[in-house]
């Protein structure tokens, strides 16, 4: 049985309209872009505080600088995966990459897991951030409301993870309609 022409033309429209999602990468990919400016600027500027940091501070410093880059570059990470399997998931395959310059995990990570790689990418930036703040106290008056609000941040970014990884696990045992 043939579909009458203007379902057809409906359907096509509809599909078509996931092309809609396409600015979003690109502007997540300029986002990205912005994010090497950052972290461009906050390299420098740390590498030349590291240079007018008394010895006995400096390995503290430069654990500093490291939690601080490695947060730029989990939130860079954490743009690429969601700019990739978004396009693939919701838009296209990308076909551009050679088998072997592509990821593994591209064109793999469906919705379920990259809601799971985006809670996770987002615990473990709050978690650097915590301890960053955590490696900073004595060196001025502690802010205990700061503390305590980064800290009951970062307990519902876990526990939001968990519930979500147990709502996945519920799913997959349940039967499929």
């Amino acid at each position: 049985m043939t579909k009458p022409s203007i379902e057809t033309a409906l359907e096509r429209g509809l599909f078509a309209t996931r092309w809609l999602l396409a600015p979003f990468y690109v502007g997540l990919a300029l986002a990205l872009v912005a994010l090497l400016a950052v972290f461009g600027v906050e390299l420098w500027r740390e590498v030349v505080h590291l240079l007018h940091t008394p010895g006995d501070q400096l390995a503290e410093a430069g654990i500093l600088m490291a939690l601080g880059l490695i947060d730029l570059s989990l939130s860079a990470n954490l743009l690429i995966i969601v700019i990739f399997s978004g396009y693939e998931n919701f838009v296209s395959r990308i076909e551009s990459a050679s088998p072997e310059q592509r990821p593994g995990w591209m064109g793999t990570v469906d919705f379920a897991g990259l809601k799971m790689k985006l809670i996770a990418s987002i615990v473990a930036i709050s978690a650097i951030s915590l301890l960053r703040t955590f490696l900073k106290i004595g060196d001025r008056p502690l802010d205990q409301a700061s503390l305590f609000w980064q800290v009951a941040i970062h307990l519902t970014f876990v526990a939001s993870g968990v519930f979500m990884a147990v709502m996945d696990w519920v799913v997959s045992k349940t039967e499929k309609h």
